[in-house]
């Protein structure tokens, strides 16, 4: 009986410890609210071999601007996991959303940019998938690019770029040391997210922005092209390997920042 006593004196005192906190941790979060009413948040959502980190040089310049930014963290272990973290983000944000994908993030942000909030698409190198399609079946549909062939199999389900495929296929505009870098703090991918299929496409409904990377080694340039033109975006074309977002940032933050002001704008 006295232990249980003890027990219960411990748990209340434990529980009223942290009510405080608690409570800091809640007016914290409101005081942060990335965005009230009419002011636009960009969402930045990471594509496959990276992580958040990869938006670091585009950040500092959109906030020089006044804009808003929010980064996902995708888990890059399912579309509908990835989905869902982009999901728990946008649930904070009051008013309306600028939502950005690279690379894999492009078929992420077509089934999660069917939120209302989000009133504006932008796609950087990005896969833009049709009802029903998979990021395999884009990929299936041009020519093999270089960086599937430095693509490595961890055996457990997860594919991750090589060393050499960082900066040979991935970031050949790079420094070679910030290559290596981004090797180091990939994120690897479900190799079964190549089979995951959109059922929803925003694209079709909200507007969209599309940069091209006119000498990407990951996805074909191409069907960039090919996928711009079918979503009928606003397109921008950048001598860039695939990670434009960290060779030219300034040019991606223009175009971000083009899209912010399309929906910021009195009507």
């Amino acid at each position: 009986m006295m232990m249980r006593t003890m027990l219960a004196a411990v748990l209340a005192t434990t529980a009223l410890s942290f009510a405080p906190m608690a409570a800091a941790a809640q007016a914290a979060r409101a005081s942060a609210s990335p965005a009230t009413g009419g002011t636009p948040t960009v969402v930045l959502v990471h594509g496959a071999w990276a992580d958040g980190s990869s938006w670091s040089k585009v950040i500092p310049l959109l906030q020089a601007k006044g804009i808003r930014v929010m980064g996902v963290q995708n888990p890059l272990t399912s579309l509908a996991d990835d989905v869902t973290a982009t999901q728990r983000v946008l649930a904070d944000i009051e008013g309306p959303v600028v939502l950005v994908g690279h690379s894999w993030a492009g078929t992420v942000i077509t089934e999660a940019g069917n939120d209302p909030k989000v009133k504006a698409l932008v796609y950087v190198a990005a896969f833009a998938n049709k009802e029903g399609q998979s990021g395999g079946d884009l990929v299936g549909a041009y020519p093999k690019s270089p960086a599937l062939g430095t693509v490595w199999d961890d055996g457990h389900g997860f594919l991750r770029q090589t060393e050499q495929g960082m900066i040979d296929n991935f970031a050949p505009d790079l420094p070679r040391a910030e290559a290596r870098t981004l090797f180091v703090t990939q994120g690897p991918l479900a190799a079964s997210t190549f089979g995951d299929k959109v059922t929803r496409v925003a694209w079709r409904t909200v507007p969209s922005w599309y940069i091209v990377s006119g000498n990407d080694r990951v996805i074909s340039p191409q069907m960039e092209r090919d996928l711009a033109a079918q979503m009928k975006a606003r397109t921008t074309v950048l001598a860039s390997s695939h990670v434009s977002l960290l060779s030219h940032p300034v040019e991606v933050a223009r175009v971000i920042a083009e899209a912010v002001a399309s929906i910021a704008a009195p009507k």
